[in-house]
């Protein structure tokens, strides 16, 4: 029999009946809560150290945002949570992970706090959740060679957690090209699915399960939403050829030229259809010289933070014998993380764009949350696994 849990006015429920409840550590702007929000959980606590995140925050969500702790993620500790919670969620940083970084790993000053969330968790003792996952980019798998996310697995292990590792591109949801790694760690996992090596869990992600000191599970999913080809211009604000968003002509000239000789020939093409197209462009760094790339479909590269002219995305309209550039919008950023009715009044540009290239797309987490979390959390994931509860690792 589920147990019962009391709740505010004498009354008792099921555990599986109440509202599962969450702890975000680096929660950034909130998407990820708006993913979980939409499979049934509930935020209870998040945190975060950047001010304009915490103000972007506050902003939407506000006075659902008073759980928020702004602050260094070090001077958390196990008693500042909330008790029972059904899940912890970290998307800890990703500078020294990221294969644009220095790939320090989770020796590097940023990506090092995931030991803090790990810490946290410790302190936490039995009070801990059930259900903890983790975000972060796929270089978290190829970084030294495969050690840190061994040593990711590892350290869940060591608190009564056994993990799966899958991959999810954001392109089967919106049309960006996104891929993230994400680590489920469950006390209770369950039997591992008859088809494990799916398209979640690719060849490279293999020498994890492979690894007898580790104590893994690879849960049965549904397949997720095929990647789109398409829909980058459904997305695209629209705007009047004459808006000053748009690069002058010596500006848009630079930037044709800059174009290498198989992109100048896409775009001419497409210059001369009767119809309009949208295409995303990056600044790169070729030979020592700052050129732009166009990408060749109707899909925006991977969103990122804009610090540094080279991570900031352009957006490129063609046809009817037309070419025009700008940069793209906070509104393009929203609907491209899935987050089209985010609340963008009074940002700063690049405070918007900033919170929205460091976050998770909302469809991910909610389509995680629905197949996965939330079945996890109410023991409805498959048939439970007998004595499959990581007890076989020692926990602190």
């Amino acid at each position: 029999m589920p147990k019962l849990t009391v709740v505010p006015g004498g009354s008792s429920v099921s555990a599986r009946d109440r509202i599962p409840t969450v702890a975000e550590f680096f929660a950034g702007i909130g998407l990820v809560r708006m993913g979980l929000e939409q499979a049934g959980f509930e935020v209870c606590w998040a945190n975060d150290i950047e001010r304009d995140k915490h103000h972007m925050y506050r902003q939407h969500f506000g006075d659902d945002a008073a759980h928020f702790q702004l602050g260094d993620v070090a001077g958390t500790r196990g008693d500042d949570l909330p008790d029972g919670l059904s899940l912890a969620w970290a998307s800890f940083p990703c500078t020294d992970l990221s294969l644009a970084g220095g790939r320090a790993g989770l020796a590097g000053k940023n990506s090092s706090t995931f030991r803090h969330f790990t810490r946290v968790l410790d302190e936490m003792g039995d009070g801990r959740p059930e259900v903890v996952a983790l975000e972060n980019v796929v270089g978290l798998a190829t970084s030294h060679g495969g050690d840190d996310l061994a040593a990711a697995v590892r350290e869940l292990n060591e608190l009564g957690y056994s993990v799966d590792v899958l991959t999810i591109d954001a392109r089967r949801f919106v049309p960006q090209s996104r891929p993230r790694l994400f680590l489920i760690g469950a006390q209770h996992p369950p039997e591992d699915a008859r088809d494990p090596n799916s398209e979640l869990r690719p060849d490279w992600l293999q020498a994890v399960y492979g690894d007898s000191t580790l104590s893994t599970h690879r849960a049965p999913l549904p397949s997720p939403p095929i990647p789109l080809t398409s829909g980058l211009g459904d997305l695209v604000e629209r705007m009047d050829y004459r808006d000053e968003r748009w690069w002058d002509a010596d500006r848009t000239e630079a930037f044709v030229r800059s174009l290498s000789p198989i992109q100048l020939q896409r775009i001419e093409i497409l210059k001369k259809a009767r119809k309009v197209s949208y295409r995303t462009a990056y600044r790169r760094t070729r030979n020592g010289v700052a050129v732009w790339e166009a990408r060749p479909d109707d899909i925006s590269g991977c969103l990122r933070t804009a610090r540094g002219g080279s991570s900031k995305q352009a957006v490129v309209k063609i046809g009817h014998g037309r070419l025009q550039v700008r940069w793209m919008t906070p509104l393009e950023y929203a609907r491209l993380m899935g987050a089209g009715d985010y609340t963008l009044g009074g940002l700063r540009n690049n405070q918007a764009l900033f919170g929205f290239g460091d976050a998770v797309c909302v469809p991910v987490v909610a389509w995680l949350a629905e197949h996965y979390l939330m079945p996890l959390v109410n023991g409805t994931l498959g048939s439970i696994a007998p004595n499959a509860t990581a007890a076989h690792v020692q926990s602190r």
